[in-house]
Formats: structure tokens, sequence, C-alpha cells
């Protein structure tokens, strides 16, 4: 459904390194891609045959924040990938958040698997497993 997401950093290079070793619990492998835009702000591009994650300085000069609201959930093959991702995001800067890891009760969605994780800048991540139906 998505071709990409941004994110807002503060710091690049403490965004590289968080989302380089969060995103490698994905499979995701590599550098990403770096990028000056036109403007000068350093941008990174997270690409996978699913789309891109894009981490970049703001386009407007102004600090970057978090949306209020706002996730980004990412998909994970197993219990053991999500509990590996919030394990990883916690170890490189993150911030855990809401309940501990573990298998939730989505009603209607179905169990699942779920970890919340804030990154250096605040964005709100999610690993999330569902279990077959």
């Amino acid at each position: 459904m998505f071709n990409h997401i941004v994110l807002g950093s503060n710091d690049i290079e403490r965004s590289k390194s968080f989302y380089t070793a969060v995103l490698g619990t994905l499979g995701y492998a590599g550098e990403p891609l770096r990028n000056v835009g036109p403007g000068g702000q350093t941008r990174l591009f997270f690409r996978h045959k699913d789309g891109t994650l894009g981490i970049t300085e703001p386009i407007d000069g102004e600090p970057a924040t978090c949306a209020n609201g706002g996730t980004i959930g990412f998909r994970c093959a197993s219990a053991e990938e999500v509990r590996q991702f919030h394990d990883v995001a916690i170890a490189h800067g993150g911030t855990s958040i809401e309940d501990p890891p573990g298998l939730r009760d989505g009603g209607a969605l179905g169990q699942m698997h779920l970890a919340y994780v804030r990154d250096p800048d605040g964005n709100k991540l999610c690993a999330i497993w569902r279990l077959p139906a």
C-alpha cells in the first residue's frame, strides 16, 4: 500500500545507527543510501522490496518533531522477531513505551505479538506479528 515513509531527525548519525540496527532485525541489510537535498539537508533511505523508509533533517530548517498520534508499524515474521526489534531498539537509544512486548488480544483483529518503542527523536514505532487465524 505505501511506497515510502519519511521521518525527521535532529541527529542524522544517531538515527543512522538506530535504524541500521533496528531494521537489521527485520532482514534489512547494508548501509542506507545517503543523499544531500538541494537545501543541504542530509537524508538517509533504507530501501527494501516493500518500500522505503526515509530519515531526513527537516527541509524547513526547523527542529524535527514526532507526530502526536502517529505510529509506524513494522511487520515481523515471529514473536521472537518482535522481541528482538524491541530489544535492539532499546540498546540503540530507543525507549520502550506502553505495555511490555508480548501477546495481545486484538478482538476482531485477532491475536498478535506487539512491541512499542520511540526512536531517539521521539517517533513511535511498533513491531507486530499477527498469529495465523
